[in-house]
């Protein structure tokens, strides 16, 4: 029986090979985007799941409530991962560990070397103890997980890093050797575990032990200051069976607030939410600390319904295609049941033609899957990989998707099929269009495909436009032909920054030369409070610092709109503000704040200027209260106008390399390295850019296919009117009135998807900028210019076969009849 089946729907699709190829790749398109989704969705949701216990695992993060706002952060003060391990109950395990801020400078002393080799820019470095590896199943291969960690100056290396650092010595040689971080901390290596294989966000390889850091030079400021909340302080913990964290985050608070009294004049709220393991990969308030990224579940939730669209899409041509060609096949039918045929059986052989399509559809888009991982390369994670062999989880996913596909293309058509009765199908009176079910079935489809088709282009034109406009909005501040960058973080000697200052001026290539922390705009942000008296009550504010000298806001361009600039090396406390800032202190112009004295930094500060308000971070978030005040200790960037590039294009690439000349000529032993401030500009929208592409190659796919689909039908509309056509061309209906016959009906289809789709696509596109503070308008002509290019594509398509109709002869339509 199956091999009777097997053999009509070959014959079949062969009789039909057109539309059979129509169907294949039309599914073929949708199970190989499918399963490059279900690659990139599975494979952020499999991080992290190895841990033992995952479930019962937390990590403790912060959360404080400022003037009506609330802001997030990953870490906790640094002494509380020690002290809730001696005064807290209810954790089976309290893991504190110190991020490394900045890359480390390791040096090694082999016997055999006459001076120490050295490696820099070192970076997946932490400080943990013996908890950490309790946490998490490394298998050791060398060393012992609970001594490895419990005494100072000591570290454990993962077998990748031990390698590269002792590339000739087998484990057990390894350990005993020395390593030197930053010229200072000598350590000696204790322990050597295998990397982690599985995926997760814990991808670090070096870990030095945490008690270090009480120890040497790189003991953190805020080591003992229960009120300094930092990202390079994390904590994870798992709970006790039968605990929750309602029950626990109580006692946290309590701690907090036992060994961090409330200050009376603070007038902002801390708190702690315990974090699930599973949520780390994908939280933005929080962020991660790994390598391998952050995965964005919006973001998995689009793709999956991309995915989704694109399945839809490919199981409407089938339908429509199949439906439409019902009378081709009625005799056939009429013919089976006559000879004893069951529907049942008549609707498996109808399903199992259309499993054997989805088959061949299956087994091609696994050939073009690789190939759309390329094509989405820097879109997709680097540890995502595709093979059958060492994935199974992908061949149950491809079967699953197989028998879906199958039963959502096949049913209704072979219900259809099986239906028609034997008397009415033999006397040749069966209809499969005009005002019958599926006439209507298939027009309900086609707008369908046609609205999610338009949805698709108006989003990509609005995720493009609101790009554009990000990329182009006067910020403020001028972002072109501007460098920085950073000098040695433990490197505190003035005289070198200032040698170095005088160097770069010196040069022809440079404009201006400028000292901060950091540039107007950067996701690296310094808030504070500041405190206004207005003679009536105090008002506190948060406010973003930047730490600048004179020449700040003449480089970048930033406009004075009243009062003075702050002078270099300022000992009178004077400080910029920007006019947000003003606003928020009640003064109904620039001019009347100058003069007036802020509390910041426990100490008063004088306004000697107000600057117009810039964006300080992406066009996601408001404009922020700003403070520019000058501090040579905290400025360790430098900021560079280059002059106007000339015609050869050689000026800022023979200043860029004089600037690293100087660079090292004052700090010969660190690597230069600089970054363009419009670039770094252009990265805040790394996100924005990859939907945009992302919704360019789906709409390119869901109009191929949906435009597939309009083709089959027209192929069978004007293969079933041919002699319509002839003979109301012998009639005198000339060629532009028949193309206009023969497409009216679908354009008029098209049209009503317009209409449909126009507010899917505004609801959601509003939904979109929502999550910017600044966003571009939802312009008119981004509706009219989709459907005018739906409709043109439309019309293209069916011009390819309306047109050869149209000029063919009559007589060979008409010479049967």
């Amino acid at each position: 029986m199956l091999k009777n089946y097997f053999t009509i729907a070959v014959r079949n699709f062969w009789r039909n090979k057109l539309f059979s190829l129509i169907n294949v790749t039309g599914l073929s398109i949708g199970i190989s985007a499918s399963l490059v989704i279900f690659l990139i969705v599975s494979y952020n949701l499999s991080f992290d799941k190895f841990e033992k216990d995952n479930d019962r695992i937390y990590r403790v993060v912060s959360n404080f409530v400022f003037s009506g706002r609330t802001f997030h952060n990953s870490g906790i003060t640094s002494p509380m991962g020690r002290t809730i391990r001696k005064e807290l109950t209810g954790f089976d395990l309290v893991a504190p560990f110190r991020t490394w801020d900045d890359d480390a400078k390791i040096s090694i002393p082999y016997p055999s070397a006459a001076k120490p080799v050295v490696i820099k820019k070192q970076k997946d470095a932490i400080f943990a103890d013996e908890n950490y590896f309790a946490l998490l199943q490394y298998k050791w291969l060398a060393g012992s997980p609970k001594t490895s960690l419990a005494q100072p100056y000591q570290v454990v290396l993962t077998e990748s890093r031990a390698k590269t650092y002792f590339p000739n010595l087998s484990y057990s040689q390894i350990v005993g050797m020395h390593l030197t971080y930053n010229d200072t901390v000598n350590t000696t290596v204790t322990g050597i575990v295998k990397d982690l294989d599985d995926h997760t966000d814990f991808t670090f390889q070096t870990f030095v032990s945490l008690s270090t850091l009480d120890k040497t030079s790189l003991k953190p400021e805020d080591w003992d200051d229960w009120t300094s909340t930092t990202s390079a302080s994390q904590l994870f913990v798992k709970l006790s069976p039968g605990k929750t964290p309602a029950q626990l985050m109580p006692q946290i608070a309590g701690l907090y607030t036992k060994h961090a009294p409330k200050n009376p004049e603070d007038h902002s709220t801390t708190g702690y939410t315990l974090q699930p393991l599973s949520d780390v990969h994908f939280n933005s308030d929080y962020g991660s600390f790994g390598s391998n990224g952050m995965a964005h579940k919006p973001t998995m939730y689009s793709l999956l319904a991309v995915a989704a669209f694109l399945l839809l899409l490919a199981s409407i041509n089938f339908i429509n295609l199949t439906t439409a060609q019902a009378s081709q096949r009625a005799r056939e039918i009429g013919i089976r049941k006559t000879l004893g045929s069951k529907k049942a059986q008549l609707r498996v052989q109808f399903l199992s033609e259309t499993f054997l399509l989805t088959v061949i559809a299956t087994l091609l888009s696994i050939t073009i899957a690789p190939l759309l991982l390329k094509v989405f390369a820097d879109f997709i994670p680097a540890g995502l990989h595709f093979s059958l062999a060492q994935q199974p989880g992908v061949v149950v996913f491809l079967v699953l998707l197989i028998i879906v596909v199958s039963v959502l293309s096949g049913f209704y058509p072979a219900i259809l099929l099986s239906s028609f009765n034997p008397v009415t199908v033999l006397k040749k009176q069966v209809y499969t269009g005009g005002k019958n079910r599926s006439g209507w079935l298939r027009k309900t489809l086609t707008v369908t495909q046609f609205v999610i088709a338009q949805v698709f282009i108006i989003g990509t034109l609005i995720v493009s436009k609101q790009i554009s406009y990000s990329l182009n909005k006067d910020l403020g501040f001028k972002k072109d032909a501007i460098i920085f960058f950073d000098t040695n973080f433990y490197d505190t000697s003035q005289s070198k920054k200032q040698l170095l200052m005088q160097k770069i001026k010196a040069i022809p290539e440079v404009a201006m030369v400028s000292r901060s922390n950091n540039p107007p705009s950067s996701n690296s942000i310094w808030t504070s409070t500041a405190k206004f008296n207005n003679g009536k009550k105090d008002i506190e504010t948060e406010i973003h610092v930047k730490i600048a000298d004179s020449n700040y806001i003449k480089l970048y361009g930033i406009t004075l709109l009243a009062g003075t600039n702050i002078a270099n090396s300022d000992t009178t406390n004077a400080i910029l503000v920007n006019d947000e800032y003003v606003k928020t202190l009640g003064f109904r112009s620039p001019a009347d704040a100058v003069g007036k004295n802020v509390t910041w930094n426990q100490k008063p500060n004088r306004i000697v200027g107000v600057v117009a308000s810039f964006n300080q971070l992406s066009l996601r978030e408001p404009v922020q209260p700003l403070l520019i005040a000058n501090g040579d200790n905290r400025s360790r960037k430098f900021n560079i106008l280059l002059q106007q590039q000339n015609q050869a294009g050689t000026v800022w690439k023979t200043g860029i390399a004089k600037i690293e000349q100087a660079f090292k000529q004052v700090y010969p032993e660190d690597d230069f390295s600089y970054t363009f401030f419009d670039d770094s500009i252009a990265k805040y929208y790394t996100q924005e850019k990859n939907i945009s592409r992302l919704l360019m190659w789906s709409t390119g796919l869901t109009v191929f296919i949906s435009c597939l689909g309009l083709l089959g039908l027209v192929i069978y509309i004007t293969n079933q009117r041919t002699k319509e056509i002839g003979i109301r061309k012998i009639v005198g209906a000339t060629v532009t009135q028949i193309i206009t016959l023969l497409s009216k009906d679908f354009l008029k289809l098209i049209a009503l998807a317009f209409i449909i789709a126009v507010p899917a696509a505004w609801w959601g596109a509003s939904l979109w900028l929502n999550n910017f503070a600044y966003k571009t308008t939802l312009s008119w002509w981004v509706f009219g210019a989709a459907g005018t290019i739906m409709l043109l594509l439309a019309f293209l398509v069916m011009l390819i076969r309306t047109f050869k109709v149209a000029i063919a002869n009559p007589a060979d339509s008409l010479r049967t009849e």
